[in-house]
């Protein structure tokens, strides 16, 4: 029986979102760049939380099919987080840019773990495209105001997810992921645009060591 854990129970990641030189201007796809791989890590924290929450999540198929879930959705999230924060031309170079990189990145992954598909077969990177394509239709119902996604934009990943476990995990799965997984990784991803879309210049490290204490 999958039990769950409370937040205080978790280990958070640490997630760097701040560039180096956050003063000097970065372009929309540099941008996605830097978001797409938070947003891998994200959803590789969420996948390994649900896995310490004891859901089975096997490495193969089942892991990719849940991973690919969870990234349609926060890239979904992204996207929302970009409206309010980019100029419709900066959103529309940087969405596509985002989607691709992380379908670049998750592709990567599964080439290394499960295999290139056969010839003949879609690529990991077109299978994760089509299913981007399919289900933004399908998000696009769905509201999100004030940074949060409403409880059906949640409530419908959890029915994604649903159907990717196993029958003993079922009953507890959406609650999980409302409840606990959703919350947790929408923060992250506020935080990181936030930080990554940061114009203001990082302190000196000297002053940043002397208010760390160093």
């Amino acid at each position: 029986m999958a039990s769950g854990l409370m937040p205080g129970e978790r280990t958070k990641i640490r997630i760097k979102s701040n560039w180096f030189q956050a003063a000097t201007p970065k372009t929309p796809e540099q941008n996605a760049s830097a978001i797409a791989f938070i947003t891998w890590r994200v959803a590789q924290n969420m996948l390994k939380q649900m896995r310490s929450a004891h859901f089975d999540i096997d490495i193969g198929p089942q892991y990719f099919a849940f991973t690919r879930e969870v990234l349609v959705f926060l890239t979904q999230l992204v996207d929302r987080m970009a409206h309010a924060r980019m100029p419709a031309d900066e959103r529309a170079a940087f969405v596509p840019a985002l989607v691709r990189r992380v379908a670049e990145i998750l592709q990567e992954n599964e080439n290394t773990l499960i295999g290139v598909p056969p010839e003949g077969q879609a690529s990991h990177f077109d299978t994760f495209i089509d299913l981007f394509n399919t289900l933004s239709d399908h998000y696009a119902d769905f509201g999100f105001a004030a940074g949060v996604p409403d409880f059906a934009f949640v409530r419908y990943l959890g029915h994604r997810i649903e159907a990717h476990m196993p029958q003993k995990d079922q009953r507890w799965v959406i609650d999980q992921v409302m409840a606990i997984e959703v919350p947790e990784a929408l923060d992250m991803l506020q935080r990181a645009m936030d930080g990554v879309l940061s114009t203001e210049p990082r302190p000196a490290r000297a002053a940043r060591a002397s208010a760390l204490g160093d």
